[in-house]
């Protein structure tokens, strides 16, 4: 059977080329063997589902493993407690019926819950089915709920999680799971929930029981790498498999549906294009650079997701803006709701207490959806970037050289009297706004993380399979330039590129405004000064 890259549900390692799961598995079952509670909260798409049931089949040895999926249950299930008892027996007694081992009477008794036969039933009652069966079944009993998104906002969910936190605490005079698994993209012991005609939000509370879940989700580039050998292996590519694995990797920050969607483009789509060929052309860098721009201009679920948060929590545009645009270091703050939410739904990623953009390719995608949006603001230097577009494309290649000249002239015919506190805030976004137009359709840009700060930022510009590095910086002095020049040297060596590219804006009245070009060593920086 043909294995593939899969991009829709949960993978199977029969039908679909996929990274080794067996260390993350491992630690996740030392978790249970110590009896532990806990919840696995990722962001969309980020291999939720496909964990849980290589878990459920990894744990079948040692434990009895009751997998139940909330997103089932119906809004009618969630109307009362009676109703989600009655949903709840109906998922559970589904799930039994294909289990083995599972003692005399739980099925009958689930099947009672499930009709309602005498009286509404009541969540005691399916916990005291659930006691029954842990005292009885030879192996312990381990519960695993996917989707629990589904019911944070019902009381009768809350007072779910209510009776599991006493079968937890009670569990060494009353038999309860051997371990309980809650996977969500909210974090259930915080998220806020609406209870009251008023909308009064309170927060959620009876999850306090949840061990951490300390395990890492997203691939590694040797993981990767993994993966690609085993493709190689079927196809005999000849791809670079480290270099490969180490540019997917750079991109999606080990996202695994933007792993999966990069490889399904260079596996499906590109080969027997007139660029790609086959096979062996598309699995290259240039091949890598050309799936990054089909994905960033196609509408996908995760995208959607992304969109969808930022216009329902409208304060994440101002941590991402200050991100994006004014490298401004923002500290982590458990407290910082915006910062969390933010977090919680994979924008960002916290690394050496700072936080940053998740991964390359929601960064690009982020600024094309911030610059779209400050188009109808700052129309003048777009406008601009529109009307003189054409002369920067020579046979495929950009002139940046060109791009920062024409930016420099305009930016000081524009803005060149504007506060220095305005144009220290805006003017990366100007540069960028300038840049947009020209290489919107083939190309795209993003700024290397660990150069980014309030004085300097590493622009990366991805165009027609090219790339090219324009340091943006903020003028402090010919000592800090030099340095610059030589922090830019080397992020060249990293990119095994010859030629660089630096725009400073500068406050210094007698300063000198325009292009030049210097050698510094074997390499050719251009730098511009507005």
């Amino acid at each position: 059977m043909t294995k593939t890259f899969n991009v829709s549900g949960a993978c199977n390692p029969r039908l679909h080329y996929m990274v080794n799961l067996e260390p993350r598995l491992y630690e996740i079952k030392k978790m249970i063997d110590a009896g532990k509670y806990f919840t696995i909260n990722r962001a969309r798409q980020y291999g939720k589902t496909t964990i849980l049931r290589a878990l459920s089949d990894y744990l079948r040895k040692e434990y009895s493993v009751l997998s139940l999926d909330f997103q089932r249950l119906s809004a009618a299930d969630l109307s009362d407690e009676a109703a989600f008892v009655n949903g709840l027996a109906r998922e559970v007694g589904r799930k039994i019926s294909f289990m083995e081992g599972v003692p005399a009477g739980i099925k009958e008794a689930m099947k009672e819950l499930e009709e309602k036969r005498s009286y509404p039933p009541k969540m005691a009652e399916i916990f005291d089915c659930f006691t029954q069966w842990c005292m009885r079944t030879e192996k312990p009993l381990v519960l695993l709920v996917d989707e629990v998104d589904t019911a944070t906002n019902n009381q009768v969910f809350l007072d779910f999680l209510a009776q599991l936190r006493a079968g937890f605490l009670d569990r060494d005079e009353i038999p309860t799971f051997q371990s309980v698994i809650l996977a969500s993209v909210y974090d259930i012991r915080n998220v806020q929930r609406k209870l009251r005609p008023d909308e009064e939000h309170r927060e959620n509370s009876p999850w306090n029981i949840a061990a951490d879940f300390l395990v890492d989700m997203s691939f590694s580039a040797g993981e990767i790498g993994g993966m690609l050998k085993e493709y190689e292996k079927d196809y005999h590519t000849e791809m670079d498999v480290i270099r490969v694995a180490h540019l997917l990797y750079d991109y999606t920050s080990g996202y695994p549906y933007l792993v999966s969607r990069l490889c399904y483009f260079m596996d499906e789509r590109l080969p027997g294009t007139d660029a790609f060929p086959d096979r062996k052309s598309a699995w290259t860098k240039r091949g890598v650079l050309a799936a990054v721009k089909m994905l960033l201009d196609e509408n996908n679920p995760l995208f959607d997701s992304l969109t969808h948060k930022l216009i329902q929590f409208p304060e994440l545009e101002t941590v991402i803006s200050k991100l994006l645009f004014q490298g401004q270091a923002i500290a982590y703050d458990p407290d910082d709701v915006a910062v969390r939410n933010a977090r919680m739904f994979g924008f960002v990623k916290v690394e050496n207490s700072t936080v940053q953009i998740a991964n390359r390719i929601f960064e690009t995608r982020l600024y094309n959806r911030f610059l779209l949006n400050a188009m109808e603001q700052d129309n003048e230097i777009y406008a601009e970037g529109v009307r003189q577009k054409n002369q920067f494309v020579i046979n495929g290649y950009l002139n940046v050289k060109l791009i920062l000249e024409k930016f420099v002239e305009t930016f000081d015919y524009l803005y060149g009297d504007r506060a220095e506190t305005f144009i220290e805030d805006e003017g990366r976004r100007f540069f960028m706004l300038f840049l947009k137009p020209i290489i919107n359709g083939v190309g795209n840009c993003y700024v290397e993380p660990q150069t980014r700060n309030r004085e300097r930022m590493d622009l990366v510009i991805d165009y027609n399979a090219q790339q090219y590095i324009c340091e943006l910086k903020i003028w402090h002095g010919n000592a800090y330039n030099e340095r610059g020049e030589e922090q830019l040297s080397s992020y060249l060596d990293y990119f095994h590129l010859k030629k660089g590219y630096m725009l400073s804006f500068n406050f210094n009245k007698k300063k000198k405004i325009g292009v030049q070009e210097i050698r510094l060593g074997d390499k050719t920086l251009v730098e511009a000064v507005v």
